[in-house]
């Protein structure tokens, strides 16, 4: 039967009904004679000129339904600015705005816009705004999420009004990467967030759940013609001013190991005042292409990384990079695969980076000179000349004088290696090239190379993402990896400089339906794959997963607003293929009204462990890694768990885990002096093997946020972890760590924040003081203080009980930085 030729079906929503005409064609924005002043108070003829954008759909938790409130917005641009305006109706009683700082809006009302500016369907900015004009902006990439760490020069102001609120926002097109002119599109999708209402989004455009995906959904923008075309140099000189006083050694450790009872209680010294200047520049070659340079950059972390649970942990733990330099571009450089981790470079001197999307190719290359790994404290410089010159003691009596001479050369070799290494700097360089193939299909190409005195890595790969249908994307990575370094071999015992060769893989199938998701996930790396730019968790080891969801149809006024079912399967092996862990895990959820749900569920699994993981293999000549007769160690798991959280009104909010574990296995790795080995073979003999075992784990955390005031915003956290031993019935360990944060935000610009961590397991307080003023990202004044003191600690030179508080370390500092920008 042949088909019937004619007109093409309209565009429809989920719902069947026709899109309006204004959603199925671009949208033509109109261009401004004059520029509207930002104020938020949308009162100037100029928006009377402007493309209007109404008829919004509900997408969450409704499918495409009306909204709860009306929305209406506008559009219009000149040569230099894209402007974009809001009514928000609303009860002005129960409007969710607070004087938030910069890129904390999103927990509260607020209205986004994604711009694919090169109508790619692959990656967009998103800029959002809360009623007083408070700003947060990102970059989605499809398949990655939303990077909030970027920041976009632009002005805003909203206001609340007596039917809601309004907002007027002015964004420079010389703060965006774009394609623009004749006949260009401009992929674009308008949010509106309500929060009192189960977090509902309202969307300009119709969000079909049968389709997986945000930007191939969006709606699009034209008519962008006539934009002053220009090249913006941006300079960022830098200054940091400080004066640190820490708690240092007064015993060498060599008279400590030759007498144990000697005390050290350390002194305080207060070091001079140190001056810290530093300058970053970007420059942009065209709308599409930029040029990143920092000499000397100002990489002090304003707020540092949070306190976590390191206790028994045999593997890396993974924290977010947060400085300016790096997170510019930073999507780019991500793969599945994380070889590329911009925290391996530590403390660079100088620093080059050139990004840039050139019709359907995306470029990124990376180039630093790291000053880390040859930079030794002036402790650390005397603890080594105090280890070389022990090893040149005279001879001992009753030492032969083979043991002699081979310390002699054990303190030659020494000295050789650490002069070659003192004051060197490694050299990275990352390379990235990704096109574009089809609407919604890419490939891309990564390298890296690393370079220091006896460790050379370098890497290189191929990866791709593909849409198999409307709901299934696949992306896949491979990468081989070649190394000339130290690597550690379990049957000689002791470390060998030598090649090593490594391959990795990843792969994540998604099919995203309406209600029922299926992902199919897994990574592997072999025992030699090294990514020394990047963060590698684990090596020699297979990761296969299987996750099924479903979830029921929303209902957004019923007390039960939907019901979710989840199964996790997965587990590991090594490239030998001895199994290392197995998990299959049930989760069973409700999701209420107030953004309140509640999760429970269940996981059993086996874990498997081997002596090479943890040191030397055993021999007839010399003992292994563990202890008895056992080269390895296994246990069966048992897991049940709940979840949940309320955003209970607009000022209070929790969330809070329980989770109880039988047959986890406890490495033997002991917990300092409060929390010795507890293991049958340690508590034999303190000094014997390692002697893992099963155990029962604890764990439990609570999170509360408290906003009082429109300025003033709360939280404290609280988690607690604690592992018995099944076979001596002994605590391995008992850790709480309680933090604090507070802010005040006296005005958008200008916050005080505070913040309190308190570990019990390392008996250790730290706090940090600062007060900012941020006027715009590159400008910023701050002044803070930060300390770090223990409380009923142990001695960190000798071991030793001290009672009391005794302050390890603090720091008095000023920050600042001014963004000058200038356009050619």
């Amino acid at each position: 039967m042949k088909r019937k030729t004619g007109a093409p079906a309209a565009p429809k929503t989920a719902g069947g009904a026709p899109l309006a005409p204004e959603k199925t064609a671009p949208v033509r924005v109109a261009r401004f004679d004059a520029a509207p002043v930002i104020d938020g108070k949308l009162d100037e003829e100029v928006w009377k000129r402007a493309v209007a954008l109404k008829d919004f759909y509900q997408i969450q938790p409704g499918d495409n339904i009306a909204p709860s409130k009306a929305t209406e917005a506008w559009l219009g641009y000149d040569a230099k600015f894209l402007y974009f305006a809001v009514r928000a109706y609303d009860e002005p009683g129960k409007v969710r705005a607070t004087v938030a700082k910069r890129d904390n809006v999103f927990g509260e009302d607020n209205v986004r816009i994604f711009l694919d500016t090169f109508n790619d369907q692959r990656k967009a900015y998103v800029l959002g705004f809360n009623p007083l004009g408070i700003q947060q902006d990102g970059v989605m990439t499809e398949g990655q999420g939303t990077d909030f760490s970027v920041d976009i020069v632009m002005e805003s102001k909203g206001t609340l009004t007596a039917d809601g609120w309004t907002l007027e926002v002015a964004i420079p097109f010389k703060s965006l990467r774009y394609e623009a002119g004749k006949d260009k599109l401009w992929g674009f999708h308008l949010w509106r967030n309500i929060d009192r209402f189960n977090d509902e989004i309202d969307s300009w455009m119709p969000i079909s759940r049968d389709k997986s995906g945000t930007l191939n959904q969006a709606g699009h923008l034209t008519g962008l013609e006539g934009i002053s075309t220009e090249r913006s140099l941006e300079l960022i000189p830098s200054l940091t001013v400080s004066e640190t006083g820490r708690r240092v050694r007064t015993i060498r450790p060599s008279a400590l190991a030759r007498n144990p009872a000697l005390l050290d209680s350390g002194r305080f010294v207060n070091q001079p005042v140190e001056l810290d200047p530093g300058l970053s520049a970007k420059f942009g070659i065209t709308p599409t292409v930029t040029l990143d340079f920092a000499l000397n950059p100002d990489f002090a972390q304003v707020e540092a990384d949070a306190t976590v649970v390191t206790a028994n942990q045999r593997f890396p733990i993974f924290f977010e990079e947060k400085r300016p330099f790096f997170l510019e571009g930073i999507e780019i450089f991500r793969t599945q695969i994380a070889a590329v981790h911009t925290r391996a470079i530590v403390d660079p001197d100088m620093a080059v980076k050139l990004t840039g999307k050139r019709g359907r190719n995306t470029f990124g290359l990376l180039v630093a000179s790291d000053n880390a790994p040859g930079n030794f404290s002036e402790e650390e410089r005397e603890n080594k000349l105090d280890e070389l010159q022990a090893l040149r003691a005279p001879r001992e009596a009753g030492e032969s004088e083979a043991a002699y001479a081979g310390r002699l050369e054990e303190a030659r070799r020494g000295e050789f290696q650490f002069n070659r290494v003192l004051d060197k700097n490694a050299t990275v360089a990352v390379l990235r090239l990704k096109r574009d193939v089809g609407r919604e299909h890419s490939i891309g190409l990564l390298a890296t190379s690393y370079n220091f005195v006896e460790k050379h890595n370098q890497l290189g790969g191929l990866d791709g993402r593909f849409r198999l249908d409307r709901q299934t994307t696949l992306d896949v990575q491979v990468l081989g990896t070649h190394s000339r370094r130290f690597f550690y071999d379990p049957n000689l015992d002791r470390s060998v400089y030598r090649n090593g060769r490594g391959f990795a893989y990843a792969y994540n199938l998604n099919k995203s339906g309406r209600r029922f998701s299926v992902n199919v996930n897994g990574v592997g790396r072999t025992r030699d794959y090294r990514a020394d730019v990047g963060f590698t968790r684990r090596t020699n080891t297979n990761n296969h997963n299987l996750n099924l969801s479903y979830n029921t149809e929303p209902k957004p006024k019923a007390r039960i607003v939907s019901v979710s079912l989840y199964n996790y399967l997965g587990g590991n092996h090594d490239w030998a293929g001895n199994l290392q862990n197995w998990n299959d895990e049930f989760q069973f959820g409700l999701n209420f009204q107030r953004q309140t749900f509640f999760r429970v569920g269940y996981n059993g699994g086996y874990e498997r462990v081997f002596e090479s993981e943890f040191g030397a293999n055993r021999s007839p000549a010399r003992a292994g890694a563990f202890a008895g007769d056992n080269s390895e160690r296994g246990s069966v798991l048992k897991n049940v768990f709940a979840y949940g959280g309320s955003t209970v009104n607009k000022k209070l909010s929790f969330f809070n885990f329980f989770g109880y574990r039988w047959g986890q296995l406890d490495f033997d790795f002991g917990n300092g002096r409060k929390f010795p080995r507890v293991s049958p073979a340690a508590l034999a003999d303190p000094d014997a093997p390692l002697d893992p075992g099963a155990a029962n784990l604890l764990q439990y955390s609570l999170d509360v946020t408290y906003k009082p005031a429109s300025a003033l915003n709360s939280s404290l956290s609280y988690t607690k972890n604690r592992m018995t031993r099944r076979d001596t019935g002994l605590v391995a360990f008992d850790t709480n760590i309680v933090t604090l944060r507070t802010t005040y935000q006296f005005t958008r610009f200008i916050a005080l924040r505070a913040r309190v961590d308190y570990d019990t397991l390392a008996a250790n307080a730290r706090g940090q003081f600062l007060l900012g003023w941020t006027p715009n990202p590159g400008t910023a004044f701050y002044a803070g203080y930060n300390d770090d003191l223990n409380r009923d600690g142990f001695n960190r030179f000798t071991g030793q009980l001290e009672p009391g508080f005794r302050r390890n370390g603090r720091t008095f500092f000023v920050k600042m930085s001014y963004l000058f920008r200038r356009s050619f």
